[in-house]
């Protein structure tokens, strides 16, 4: 993943609806839900989730198929994984991590 695509994701995260949007959507999985079942779950005005759907969209997290007549959104689990990946890149200095790797390592400042 690229510095840019990184930034667009992690800005899209932040914000609290979004956020809360995409952690129900991994936490549904691949079925994904339609945004009414999304608006209900997260008790989010209809008006403020189509905005909050189309930032999550713009910024790659997220997919919309049709149907029938709902449009369905589910997480993009490539690009959060992707995401994660460019996150911990550098972690425990490229060498693969563990639990214990982790609690040790000392970020550079």
């Amino acid at each position: 993943m690229e510095t840019k695509s990184a930034i667009t994701a992690l800005a899209a995260l932040a914000q609290e609806s979004r956020l809360a949007i995409f952690r129900l959507l991994v936490a549904v999985g691949p079925e994904g839900l339609a945004a009414s079942k999304i608006a209900e779950r997260l008790e989010v005005p209809s008006s403020s989730l189509s905005f909050h759907l189309k930032e999550l969209s713009h910024a790659g997290l997220i997919m919309s198929r049709q149907d029938g007549r709902f449009v369905i959104y589910s997480a993009d689990f490539t690009v959060m994984n992707d995401l994660l990946a460019f996150l911990t890149e550098s972690c425990c200095g490229g060498n693969p991590c563990s639990s214990t790797t982790v609690s040790n390592c000392k970020v550079a400042r």
